[in-house]
């Protein structure tokens, strides 16, 4: 088999699209990813990295090396925000005898897309260029072929397989004709980033959730450039405002000011307002096209969970796509491969965010304080403790995937 037969395309350069690269390259695969941007994305979403997740990246000193440049985040925290009440307090040492890594790192994806190309770019049998945008897709029984628009025009590039790893708005995915089902939350969701201190004034931890009938409220800490670092808060946008009612300074203000009421005006270094969607593909695989990441499943935010999902996703399909290529084994592996992380993207992932956000803006009383209550007692019992973290930290899920079997495919 030549090269070109055993030649994998990835479209997107973000962290999952790199990481498929990396784990492939280093397997000797040639490996040609191309992303629409002219460089790599600052993109500022996406930090909490879990531990089965971390688990996955410890091979040569990622892990290690995404906490030196993020936040260690053993514990996290669930408060009232009517009360002003810490209602639970979740610490991940408990899942010491189940992962290597019993926390979370806050780490940007943007961070983590720089440490995975910085080794991307001492493989030579790797190429990514950037400025390339994937813009049409065909396959045959025995290759695969991909038109791409870069500085020079469009050109068509043929191999083996390609993997779509290029954002929820994914155009392999599209071209591939791939249902993406599912629905898109009526109210946005706003970011706003503050250097503003909330552990020293507040107490808090760098992973906080607060739960308000009227107006939840996320809020953790990233280490951004160094010391002292930044506070991301996300809440709920009222679907009936413009952008600009929402947007504007002095409603940018009312709204920290009515969730952490302060003296002084917000200092604000960010804000973004962005549409927020649940949705799966159909499948995760089509012949010689492969799902993975936003591409294949997108969700809301709370918990963590969509970028942890992507990554996981990574692993596991080079997990199967690498023996396909350079062993002759079936490419069977790669219906379990859809099976796994499909199953994982519509029974943890999907499940979870929508329960996560469920319970911090429940209204009705009585179910607000079932809520409340189910947590206190959670973190109040090791032993429940342990079984709420070990499917929070998508250990759990892990183990589901584990179990599966091509047999089921």
């Amino acid at each position: 088999m030549n090269v070109e037969q055993r030649r994998v395309f990835i479209a997107g350069g973000g962290p999952v699209g790199l990481l498929c690269a990396l784990l492939l390259g280093r397997q000797g695969l040639s490996v040609r990813l191309f992303d629409v941007n002219d460089s790599p994305q600052a993109d500022p979403r996406a930090a909490t990295t879990h531990p089965a997740t971390l688990d996955l990246l410890a091979n040569d000193g990622l892990a290690a090396e995404m906490a030196r440049v993020g936040l260690v985040a053993p514990i996290f925290q669930f408060w009232d925000r009517p009360s002003g009440e810490k209602i639970a307090e979740f610490d991940h040492a408990v899942l010491k005898n189940d992962t290597r890594h019993p926390f979370v790192v806050q780490c940007e994806q943007f961070k983590t897309s720089k440490l995975i190309l910085d080794r991307l770019r001492k493989l030579p049998n790797v190429e990514v260029l950037f400025s390339h945008e994937v813009i049409d897709v065909a396959q045959t029984d025995g290759s695969i072929s991909v038109d791409v628009r870069g500085p020079r025009g469009v050109k068509t590039h043929s191999g083996a397989y390609l993997i779509g790893a290029d954002g929820g708005r994914s155009v392999v995915r599209k071209q591939s004709d791939i249902a993406f089902d599912g629905f898109t939350w009526p109210e946005r969701f706003i970011v706003l980033t503050t250097p503003f201190d909330f552990e020293a004034s507040r107490g808090l931890c760098y992973r906080n959730y607060f739960a308000d009938p009227d107006e939840w409220c996320n809020c953790f800490k990233v280490s951004a450039d160094g010391p002292p670092g930044l506070w991301r808060t996300v809440y709920p946008a009222d679907p009936d405002l413009s952008d600009t009612e929402l947007m504007n300074d002095a409603a940018v203000q009312a709204r920290m000011q009515k969730i952490f009421p302060a003296s002084l005006s917000y200092e604000i270094v960010h804000r973004n307002l962005y549409v927020t969607h649940q949705r799966v593909a159909a499948t995760f695989r089509k012949g010689r096209v492969l799902l993975a990441g936003d591409s294949a499943h997108v969700n809301n935010p709370i918990g963590g969970m969509g970028l942890n999902g992507g990554i996981q996703d990574a692993a596991n399909l080079v997990e199967k796509l690498a023996p396909v290529l350079l062993d002759g084994a079936p490419d069977a592996l790669l219906d379990l491969y859809s099976l796994q992380r499909r199953t994982v993207a519509t029974e943890y992932v999907q499940e979870q965010s929508i329960a996560n956000k469920k319970r911090l803006e429940a209204r009705d009383p009585e179910t607000r304080r079932r809520n409340l209550d189910e947590l206190r007692e959670m973190a109040a019992d090791p032993a429940r403790a342990r079984q709420f973290l070990l499917r929070t930290s998508m250990i759990a899920s892990q183990r589901r995937v584990a179990a599966m079997t091509l047999a089921e495919a």
